[in-house]
Parts: structure tokens; C-alpha cells; sequence
């Protein structure tokens, strides 16, 4: 017979049936349309079937008429479900508890969080939030909408352009743009600009003060470069001097740079260990054992579990150790000069900023011992060569 549907949620059960007439009992079972499918003949007096739950209480009436004798092998199906929980009255308490508490945790606000702040205190921030009703362990209800928190925060922080407020499950975070200030023209006191090297004059231009070199002179560290005195010895002004000086100055580097350069890649193999995280404790479930790999790097993933927009302090970690294999090349004794050149240069051109020109290099002492090749280099650099020398120290030039 065809099978009937909802079987799980009406509940089914797996009869044997015995007697001199289980074949008479089937056909009165069909003439009463009584679903009845899976017949098994066990033997010439045995059979086994499946019924719905319901219809099972119909059935006295044929066994008495056939002779028949039935013993019940299986119940399957929600409605036995229900009856077995119904008798663990402490495990559905319990089950009940965990779901309440469960709603109740991820009602709450955990965490909020202050992002893009830098003059304004994150103190000042969380204090007006405050003040507002939003804080860590405040029921998410109770909290305003997150337009109406935004513009209570812009009335109580006027150093904020713009207040935004975003809720991600249990966590709120605070995103402020600061109002741009004008940046204070910064106070100075009469000074000269004097070489910070010895070097050999390129570039000079005098935006205040009076020049003392040209281009093409060589100066020593220390030698004044623009003046802050102006007049002679009878009338005498102090001012700030201002101005670009460029000027060529040798460095001396000691280079040492390996013949054999190492790099790592992975092999293919892992070891994924499985956890489950409750707030800020992880339990491990899944992938017990030693690490064999010699060398390896570890990545973890968190995904925490989600209910509507609410981040629940449930979830699941993953942690993933790859293994790696560290590989070598060799260089040459011209290819690892030129990578400890290259760094030196690299080096020169960050220490000293903007505007800085490498205009020549050359190897003054050269060796290779123990992997590496070791060098004296020369460099010639164009760089900004003035510092400031406050005139309260050096009346006189």
C-alpha cells in the first residue's frame, strides 16, 4: 500500500502480527482503508508492517475476528518524542532554563566600543553614552534608536563633527569624526639655521633671515648657514630665519649581506583543531594529538553564533596549523651586493626625508667570509643639511 504521508509527525509503528490468518487481518485492514504499508511475511503464520499511530487503536476488533495475536517491535515519530521528554521533567527544566537564559544574555549589551577618536577622550565618549542609557549590561530595549543616540551625542560632544552608532548583535560601537581644529601657527624665538654635517653647499634660498654661503661652499657642522641677525652693530634686529639649504654629504656604511636568502612556503599538510568558545573560554572538541610538523604557522577563525542581528557568546574557533617548508637560494657574491646596496640606499633615502638625492656610491673595502659578503661603502648624498640654532645661545656669528 502507498505511504501515507506526515508519517514522523502522526508517529508510526512497526507491528508483528501472528496467527492462522494474518492474510484475512491485511485484506480487513484494506477493506476499512486502514494505510498500512512495509508488509514483511516473517512466515506462513508471522508477518511484520507499519501503521500510523492513530489506527493502531482500531485494531482489536479484526484481531478478534481472525484470530490474531499482535506485539509491538518499534514506535517512531514526534508524538513518542513528546512522551519520552514528558517523562524527563527535569531535563525539559533545564532545556527551558538554558533558552530563557540564552534570550536574557543576548538581550544584553556586552561591549561598547569607541572608534575614531583621537582628541576627544574615549572617557568623555562613554561617560555622555552614559548619560544616555547605553553601557555595557543595559538591556538592549531600554536603549534609544540609533538616530536618536547619535544627535543626543552631538548635543553633549560639540568637538565631534558627526557621532555615528551601530549595534552588531550584543556589541554598540560609537563611530565619531572629529570637528577639524586650525592648526596653531607654532610660536618661535629668534634663531640662525646652521649645517647639521660637514658638507658642500648645492641649493640655498632665504625665505627670512640673512644668507652667509653660497652654493658651491663648503661648511663645516655647526657654521651658520642663514643668519637671524640683521643691521650691523649699532642697529641690530633678531628675527627667525627661514629657508631650504641643501648641501652633499658622504655617509660611510658597513654593509653585511647573507649569500643565501630563505623563504617559506606551505607544504599542503594540516592539523585543524575544532573549539567551542562560551564567552571568553574555548573547550576543544575536535582534533586532540601532538603537532608533527618541524616547522608550521597557526591561523584561527572565530564564528560566532548569530540570532537576528545579536552576537551571541556562543560559538564555534578554528584553528589551523599548516605546515611549512623553509627553502634556500643561493646568490651570487654580485647579487648579494647589490641586495646590501640596495638596503643602504633604502635606508638613506627614509633617515633623511623628503627631497633626498643619492648621487654617487662606491665599494671602499670588500670581502666574504662565513655566507656573507662584508662592505665599506661610500655614499654621496644631496640631503637637507640646516638645523635650527636658537640665538639666546650664540649672540655672535
Amino acid at each position: 500500500m502507498k505511504h501515507p504521508a506526515l508519517t514522523k509527525l502522526r508517529g508510526t509503528v512497526t507491528l508483528a502480527v501472528k496467527g492462522e490468518s494474518v492474510e484475512a487481518f491485511i485484506n480487513l485492514l484494506t477493506e476499512h482503508q486502514i494505510p498500512v504499508w512495509n508488509v514483511r511475511p516473517m512466515g506462513t503464520r508471522h508477518a511484520e508492517m507499519n501503521l500510523l499511530l492513530p489506527h493502531v487503536f482500531l485494531l482489536r476488533p479484526f484481531l478478534r475476528r481472525t484470530g490474531c495475536k499482535m506485539h509491538i517491535l518499534k514506535r517512531q515519530g514526534i508524538p513518542f518524542t513528546v512522551a519520552r521528554l514528558a517523562k524527563r521533567k527535569f531535563f525539559l527544566v533545564g532545556l527551558a532554563v538554558f533558552w530563557v537564559g540564552l534570550f536574557l544574555m543576548s538581550s544584553l549589551i556586552w561591549d561598547v566600543e569607541v572608534k575614531g577618536n583621537d582628541k576627544l577622550s574615549t572617557e568623555a565618549v562613554l561617560k555622555a553614552a552614559r548619560q544616555e542609557g547605553l553601557y555595557p549590561f543595559q538591556w538592549s530595549f531600554r536603549v534609544s534608536s540609533q538616530d536618536k543616540l547619535s544627535r543626543a551625542l552631538m548635543q553633549k560632544l560639540p568637538e565631534a563633527s558627526w557621532i555615528g552608532v551601530e549595534k552588531q548583535g550584543t556589541s554598540v560601537t560609537i563611530q565619531v569624526v572629529e570637528a577639524s581644529q586650525p592648526t596653531p601657527e607654532p610660536l618661535y624665538s629668534p634663531r640662525h639655521l646652521i649645517s647639521k654635517a660637514d658638507a658642500v653647499v648645492t641649493e640655498i634660498f632665504a625665505e627670512q633671515g640673512r644668507p652667509v654661503v653660497h652654493k658651491n661652499t663648503r661648511v663645516k657642522k655647526g657654521a651658520i648657514l642663514i643668519s637671524g641677525t640683521l643691521g650691523d652693530e649699532e642697529n641690530q634686529q633678531q628675527v627667525v630665519a627661514k629657508g631650504e639649504i641643501k648641501g652633499l654629504v658622504w655617509h660611510e656604511y658597513e654593509i653585511s649581506s647573507p649569500t643565501v636568502r630563505r623563504s617559506s612556503t606551505y607544504t599542503g599538510n594540516n592539523h585543524e583543531r575544532l573549539y567551542l568558545v562560551l564567552g571568553n573560554h574555548a573547550v576543544q572538541l575536535w582534533g586532540y594529538g601532538k603537532i608533527l610538523f618541524s616547522t608550521h604557522k597557526t591561523t584561527v577563525e572565530h564564528d560566532p553564533l548569530m540570532w537576528r542581528s545579536f552576537r551571541l557568546p556562543v560559538g564555534w574557533m578554528t584553528e589551523n596549523v599548516r605546515e611549512t617548508k623553509i627553502h634556500e637560494d643561493k646568490l651570487t657574491e654580485a647579487e648579494a651586493q647589490n641586495r646590501g646596496i640596495e638596503g643602504a640606499r633604502a635606508n638613506i633615502l627614509a633617515k633623511y626625508g623628503k627631497g633626498t638625492k643619492i648621487m654617487s656610491q662606491k665599494i671602499l673595502h670588500e670581502k666574504r667570509e662565513n655566507g656573507k659578503v662584508y662592505m665599506k661603502v661610500l655614499f654621496e648624498v644631496e640631503q637637507n643639511i640646516a638645523e635650527e640654532l636658537p640665538l639666546v645661545h650664540n649672540q655672535g656669528e
